[in-house]
């Protein structure tokens, strides 16, 4: 008996994860692009100083990605998301990448893990930004 009680309760532990898994489903991405684009460009009129550049859009098998890009002169101070896949571990990747974008002031950072796709797709599309602004 004492060994059933932790038993049932690792292997309930160890199903709720499974149950709260969402699977992606083919082609299905995220709303964020219309809801984005006009606050990004509202916000980008009321930063003084910064210059604005958009990414292009990289189509991924997850979904679409394009990056929004904010310059103090040659150094990035934000990066938005205007299009991503709508999924849990794309959403849970996006602030690293971006905090991981903000430390190395170019697009030459870390793959996270769980979001490979994603990742790739947003450095390819910051790495446009980037070279757009040249």
């Amino acid at each position: 008996m004492k060994r059933a009680i932790p038993v049932v309760v690792l292997s309930i532990a160890g199903l709720v994860p499974i149950w709260r898994y969402e699977p992606s489903i083919g082609g299905s991405t995220s709303t964020t692009e219309a809801a984005s684009t006009p606050s990004a460009s509202s916000s980008g009129s009321g930063a003084s100083s910064g210059t604005v550049v958009k990414g292009t859009t990289v189509t991924t098998e997850k979904g679409p990605v394009q990056v929004q890009v904010t310059f103090e002169g040659d150094k990035i101070t934000a990066v938005k998301m205007l299009q991503q896949p709508n999924h849990p571990q794309t959403t849970a990747a996006v602030p690293k990448l971006i905090a991981e974008t903000l430390e190395a002031q170019s697009a030459d950072i870390d793959t996270v893990s769980g979001a490979t796709i994603t990742s790739d797709g947003y450095k390819e599309s910051l790495q446009a930004a980037i070279d757009a602004k040249g």
